[in-house]
């Protein structure tokens, strides 16, 4: 399989847990009456599982250099925390298609940003026409599936 595909097909797999994330989130936080509960939960496990992936992998040598890092590297965390309660409290209200619709609605137009400027050391891959018309037909396309 080339690289090409085995990336693509990891990150349509992620991108299909997104909405199967904020369904089974919603429906805890809703089940216990607490959607942070529900998100602190989530975290949890997901860090057992990231542990596990670790000590497996790579071992945990990474985690030793730590406290070298500039401040700003650890926002990732913060935007996944207000993604995950943001998605556990707006999708029972919302509908997950609607929340998810907004959220790669989202996806696009920040990554089109930051694929044009390199930002945060990303490879620069300028917004041509034709990327912007791509971008363009996919928000007409996730608007279109959230109207049929």
């Amino acid at each position: 399989m080339s690289e090409t595909l085995r990336y693509g097909a990891i990150m349509l797999a992620a991108g299909v847990g997104i909405p199967v994330l904020a369904a089974l989130n919603a429906q805890l936080g809703g089940r216990i009456g607490s959607p942070t509960a529900a998100a602190v939960v989530l975290f949890a496990v997901a860090m057992c599982v990231a542990l596990g992936a670790m000590v497996l992998g790579q071992g945990t040598g990474g985690l030793t250099r730590l406290a070298g890092q500039p401040g700003h590297l650890f926002l990732g965390g913060v935007l996944v925390a207000f993604y995950v309660l943001a998605v556990t409290f707006v999708a029972p209200r919302f509908g997950v298609g609607n929340a998810v619709f907004f959220v790669l609605l989202g996806q696009m137009v920040s990554a089109a940003v930051i694929d044009q400027f390199g930002l945060f050391g990303a490879l620069v891959r300028p917004v041509t026409l034709m990327r912007a018309a791509g971008i363009g037909c996919m928000g007409l396309g996730l608007l279109l599936i959230q109207r049929g």
